[in-house]
């Protein structure tokens, strides 16, 4: 009976020593980093809708008539217009390094363009007085002349265009600043930005940008 009780009490402080022995382990670091797949969801949202009103002429020669009695077809359609610019998301690239960031960012273009159909009335036709008939397929006609205008126009507007892109990466650095304020990291972002051929056009840290030189100087 002693000798059971012996051993009884060596397993009991062999485990109990075990238990002592024992240290707790540190909790697991954060592993939440800035993820591309998110950043590109983030420029599909990054988008920016323009309205544009604009006034496209429509002018056929010697529509009508023969020799001195010949006329012109000559109108004016006043429209409005949505554009909407934003970003190439499949050409979004990240890079980490530690504690910096490396974001590619293209330039922004314009996504869609459409003539207000709601915004053309009779009163939209301007028809100058000493023109020929105007039939519905000249009115379609000019409709699609004023569509292509339009997107010209807004291909062409670089203040815009910049605009749109200043607004993806400033929701981009907010995204990379929050995901620091839960780890407790303060990331450093270098930005390269890119033409729609993915040619570099400048790179940029803390806010500024500088534009790269043209290949080959």
């Amino acid at each position: 009976m002693k000798r059971m009780t012996a051993l009884l009490l060596a397993f009991s402080m062999t485990v109990l020593c075990a238990a002592c022995g024992k240290t707790e382990e540190p909790e697991p670091e954060l592993s939440i980093r800035p993820q591309e797949a998110q950043m590109k969801a983030i420029c599909e949202l990054a988008v920016m809708d323009c309205y544009y009103h604009n006034v496209a002429k429509y002018r056929e020669e010697d529509a009508e008539g023969f020799w001195l009695w010949k006329k012109d077809k000559h109108f004016w359609i006043e429209y409005s217009g949505v554009v909407r610019f934003g970003i190439d998301v499949s050409a979004v690239k990240i890079e980490s390094n530690g504690d910096e960031i490396t974001i590619t960012l293209p330039q922004a273009k314009v996504l869609s363009c459409k003539v207000d159909s709601s915004s053309l009335t009779e009163d939209s036709y301007i028809v100058d007085k000493r023109s020929a008939d105007i039939t519905a397929e000249d009115e379609n006609a000019a409709f699609a002349a004023a569509q292509k205008k339009l997107e010209e126009a807004a291909a062409g507007d670089k203040a815009l265009l910049s605009k749109a892109q200043q607004r993806a990466q400033t929701l981009l650095e907010d995204y990379v600043d929050n995901i620091g304020d839960v780890v407790g990291k303060e990331y450093k972002i270098n930005w390269i930005y890119i033409d729609a051929e993915s040619k570099p056009t400048g790179t940029g840290a803390g806010g500024t940008q500088q534009e790269t030189a043209a290949a080959g100087a």
